[in-house]
């Protein structure tokens, strides 16, 4: 059974750097989607990030591009969440997702179907 468990999130002021991780256990996560979401108070979970583990190929919402960066350790069955230069707008729980079938978009949540629990990403002004 595929279970994902992230860790990393807290609190930081504006600007400063988070790196979420998510451990994967129960899958070879050498040829995956996987991804990361939030979900803020009061709205939807969105995508944010994935990767396909395969290739290295990379998508990004716009509202992060250039600031948080995705990347993979297949030895660790780990993925991570770079984020940099954080906003209070970034102020979310963020879940880990992961996919071992072809997927349209990796960045759509109905695309995965393994989920983490969450980790709280808290940033203040």
């Amino acid at each position: 059974q595929v279970q994902l468990v992230e860790s990393g999130g807290g609190s930081v002021q504006a600007g400063g750097s988070l790196r979420l991780s998510c451990a994967v256990s129960g899958y070879t996560t050498s040829s995956m989607y996987m991804g990361w979401f939030r979900q803020a108070p009061g709205k939807g979970r969105e995508g944010v990030a994935c990767i396909y583990t395969g290739s290295g190929m990379t998508r990004y919402a716009e509202s992060v591009n250039g600031r948080f960066t995705i990347s993979q350790d297949n030895a660790k069955s780990t993925l991570y969440l770079q984020m940099n230069s954080l906003k209070p707008e970034d102020t979310a729980t963020y879940y880990c997702a992961a996919s071992g079938s072809w997927v349209v978009s990796c960045l759509s949540e109905s695309q995965m179907s393994h989920w983490g629990k969450g980790t709280l990403v808290t940033i203040s002004s």
